[in-house]
């Protein structure tokens, strides 16, 4: 089930960007979905969830955000990095 998140729901995720953050093996993951060549993953998501064109949604224990034809995945107790991927079309 996909829930539409509101404002507040979705500013739950925005007001804690400050704890963001992934584990060795999660930045080796992220770096190799996406082909990034940035030294910051957390920095790259983190700058990826405020865009205004993301879109942010809760499903059970993950929000899911979707921008720039890539999906970040991140757990919503931990605010672990989980993965993040490239969109297919």
């Amino acid at each position: 089930m996909v829930n539409k998140m509101n404002d507040s729901n979705k500013s739950e995720l925005i007001l804690n960007l400050d704890k963001l953050h992934t584990t060795d093996l999660g930045m080796v993951r992220i770096k190799r979905n996406l082909s990034l060549e940035v030294d910051d993953v957390v920095n790259w998501c983190r700058e990826k969830i405020q865009c205004s064109t993301a879109f942010i949604t809760r499903r059970g224990k993950n929000w899911y955000v979707n921008v720039d034809n890539c999906e970040i995945t991140v757990n919503a107790y931990s605010y672990t990095i989980i993965t993040a991927h490239k969109k297919h079309d």
